[in-house]
């Protein structure tokens, strides 16, 4: 579904569905990435703090460096999440090809 790592592809590869003139995932994708990661690493953040009490420096590196990761790892696939919905909801123009 991707052509490179938040470029989707002009067509799909198996059914020739046009792509790239329909999808309209704007901001959606980010707005769930910071969503998800941020639920995910503010317990990490109090627990790791509350368990073995860093300096407040390593902890903040540590889970900066996390936080990049996994925004960096989920932000294509939550983009394909939502131009896949669009597809199977036929929303902004997609038809059944």
């Amino acid at each position: 579904m991707m052509k490179s790592y938040l470029k989707v592809r002009d067509a799909c590869p198996v059914c020739d569905q046009e792509l790239d003139a329909h999808h309209r995932a704007d901001d959606g994708p980010a707005y769930l990435t910071i969503l998800i990661v941020g639920h995910l690493m503010a317990p990490a953040i109090i627990w790791a703090f509350t368990t073995f009490r860093p300096d407040p420096m390593i902890l903040a590196s540590t889970f900066t460096v996390g936080c990049v990761a996994l925004s960096l790892y989920l932000l294509p696939r939550l983009k394909g999440a939502i131009v896949g919905l669009q597809w199977a909801k036929r929303m902004h123009g997609f038809s059944l090809a």
